[in-house]
């Protein structure tokens, strides 16, 4: 399995916006996280950005875990950017 980086930035009032589907976001990570298709992610201390790193078979895969998301469904994530990882350490 490849690891995928994944970068993206949020929608402006975040804090306020996220909170219908903040729940149904952390279930659909710790979902993936079990079952060993997402290493980490969290926001950046500034809430503009967030930083991911997914476990897929391709980049096609990786999009497809991000893509489901409930805050890329519901523009919470407002784009994103995906790069295979090399983990040296």
């Amino acid at each position: 399995m490849k690891k995928f980086v994944m970068w993206g930035t949020y929608c402006d009032d975040v804090l306020q916006k996220r909170a219908p589907y903040r729940q149904a976001h952390l279930d659909n990570l710790k979902s993936l996280q079990a079952l060993g298709k997402l290493f980490t992610i969290g926001p950046t201390q500034d809430l503009k950005r967030v930083f991911g790193v997914y476990v897929a078979e391709d980049e096609q895969e990786a999009r497809q875990m991000i893509e489901a998301d409930p805050y890329w469904q519901h523009q919470i994530w407002t784009s994103y950017e995906v790069y295979e990882w090399i983990q040296a350490l």
